[in-house]
């Protein structure tokens, strides 16, 4: 589930997609084009794709959506375009668990149960370019949806498990976080821009949620199931020493679900301990904070 503006996006087991308004509450309209369960949701707040054979738009890029299937595919399609316009791509062999557009809208992260971690051009929609972009062929199914024989511009394997946790940073341009389950407990950065890996990270416990502090450069994890630590802990790190700046205890079941106030100062966490919990974790935002690239 994830929202934008006032519209609010719904993946469900059937492998629909409800789209809502929030305010006034209405329901939009219901797509269908995954066969199994969405568990992964994204909008690109600013993507660059432009209009194609395939997929229609009108020049405002708020309204894209990128969902992530049980059915091994990524679908991404602009919601005031016909419902029968999308595109369609395939590059995990299990269900897809994490997806995550990077601020500029250029990237897009997905992470799967095959323990991959792909990251793709936005190019792809010209059919040029690099990464997904490159050599990518439409094929047509029916109306204007097309699917993309498209390669991701990285192919990551370093993972050892189930990669849901993603984060990019607000910080500093082309720089990604990887979380693992519980056979990997590791937290992975990764530089889009040259593929290479800068550094990572055993904390020990199942990662469930990754998330970049606007204000601060310090990443917040959330954690589950643990063999050598206390479980269920939600950690913030500073980067890119990965030193532990602090520890907040008091869920008692795996903390599935993490989300940031607008203003960058509170993290909310959901666990399976039915509870939720507000932490006061960061300092307000300085006026002359500025993004920088790697």
């Amino acid at each position: 589930m994830v929202t934008q503006g006032s519209t609010l996006a719904v993946g469900t087991h059937q492998g629909k997609i409800q789209i809502w308004n929030t305010d006034p509450i209405a329901h939009i309209r219901t797509y269908e084009n995954h066969t199994g369960r969405v568990g992964a949701l994204s909008w690109s707040l600013s993507s660059p794709l432009s209009p194609g054979s395939a997929f229609h738009s009108n020049g405002n890029s708020s309204a894209t959506l990128t969902s992530g299937s049980r059915d091994h595919t990524i679908v991404h399609r602009d919601l005031r375009a016909p419902e029968d316009s999308y595109l369609r791509l395939s590059g995990h062999r299990q269900e897809i668990c994490g997806l995550k557009w990077n601020l500029e809208g250029t990237q897009l992260a997905s992470g799967g149960n095959d323990n991959k971690l792909l990251v793709w051009d936005a190019t792809w929609m010209g059919g040029c370019g690099r990464g997904a972009g490159r050599n990518a062929i439409r094929t047509p199914r029916d109306g204007t949806s097309s699917d993309l024989d498209a390669q991701p511009l990285w192919r990551f394997h370093e993972h050892q498990a189930a990669v849901k946790a993603l984060a990019w940073s607000p910080h500093t341009s082309g720089l990604l976080v990887s979380g693992g389950g519980t056979q990997d407990k590791t937290i992975r950065t990764w530089n889009t821009a040259n593929g290479q890996l800068v550094n990572w990270l055993d904390t020990g416990s199942q990662i469930c949620n990754l998330t970049w502090s606007k204000t601060t450069n310090e990443i917040v994890s959330t954690h589950g199931y643990s063999s050598t630590k206390a479980q269920h802990q939600v950690c913030i790190w500073r980067y890119p020493s990965m030193d532990t700046t602090a520890t907040l205890s008091g869920h008692t079941c795996r903390v599935l679900y993490l989300a940031m106030s607008p203003d960058g100062e509170t993290i909310v966490t959901g666990a399976g301990d039915e509870t939720l919990r507000f932490w006061h974790a960061f300092p307000k935002m300085k006026a002359t904070d500025k993004r920088n690239g790697i």
